[in-house]
């Protein structure tokens, strides 16, 4: 499964750097000189680091190659990915990555099935986004609700309050 850390932004003055828009929490690791990312679409890629830095809160990339504005603006919008099977896991137990939660059965303390999870928001508290046969419904990501992930099983328990997964329930 291919994630993206990263998407292509405008060009940063005359001799080819980009600004990178980060979507990871380890940018120091992904972005580093000589590092190849692979891209979307792929056929602008792979693009080789050559250059980087910070400039204010923007990561500022020239790859090698891109000698001018004009090849930077071409790659405006490219999306940088890497392969989800070179990221470790986390070393907390109890943490997880987006893309080991996405597509894992969920169910009840009970064992009733409920649906799959679909995605994962990040909106001040991280929620599930499981779709069920009646449309999707959200999760906040948090032990009391979640007690147990199992990624060997490829399932996921929940312990929902009435209302939660039914909001026409009452309680």
């Amino acid at each position: 499964m291919q994630l993206v850390v990263g998407r292509i932004g405008r060009p940063h003055g005359i001799r080819g750097e980009v600004t990178v828009e980060v979507r990871t929490d380890a940018p120091e690791s992904r972005f580093t000189l000589g590092a190849s990312l692979a891209t979307d679409p792929p056929a602008t890629g792979p693009l080789v680091v050559e250059s980087l830095r910070w400039h204010k809160s923007a990561l500022l990339l020239r790859f090698a190659g891109v000698a001018g504005r004009e090849q930077a603006e071409e790659l405006r919008g490219t999306l940088l990915v890497v392969d989800s099977a070179d990221i470790p896991p986390p070393d907390d137990p109890d943490e997880f990555h987006d893309h080991q939660l996405i597509g894992l059965s969920v169910v009840t303390v009970g064992g009733e099935a409920v649906g799959e999870v679909v995605e994962i928001l990040h909106h001040g508290q991280d929620l599930l986004v499981v779709r069920r046969p009646t449309g999707e419904v959200l999760v906040p990501f948090v032990k009391a609700l979640v007690p147990e992930v199992d990624l060997d099983a490829k399932r996921l328990v929940v312990d929902p309050p009435p209302g939660l997964l039914d909001p026409d329930e009452t309680l």
